[in-house]
């Protein structure tokens, strides 16, 4: 139980982060993008996206990994993946400036 509120605060603390707008370079590729393509990324909401993606894992991890039986491990599974889908989507569509 303490690896698993270990591993939740791990995702969910740097969420908050990037919510709060001071983890801008805790953002995969945002942190080495030149200032060109830079100024093409809406910030606030890839923060939006990324950071909210951090926390719903963080908070699902809890959730389903507090009994470690398969059926828990394959729905944390089914459902991180489709959340990651959806970021990504988002991340790069609805997070551009037009």
């Amino acid at each position: 139980m303490t690896v698993t509120i270990i591993i939740a605060a791990i995702l969910v603390i740097p969420g908050i982060v990037i919510l709060i707008g001071k983890g801008d370079n805790l953002i995969a590729g945002y942190n080495t993008a030149s200032e060109s393509e830079k100024k093409e990324i809406n910030v606030k909401r890839l923060r939006l996206v990324i950071g909210s993606l951090l926390v719903i894992m963080g908070i699902l991890y809890f959730l389903t990994m507090r009994e470690s039986s398969m059926t828990s491990i394959l729905a944390f599974a089914f459902t991180s993946s489709v959340f990651v889908i959806i970021a990504l989507v988002l991340a790069n569509t609805w997070a551009k400036k037009k």
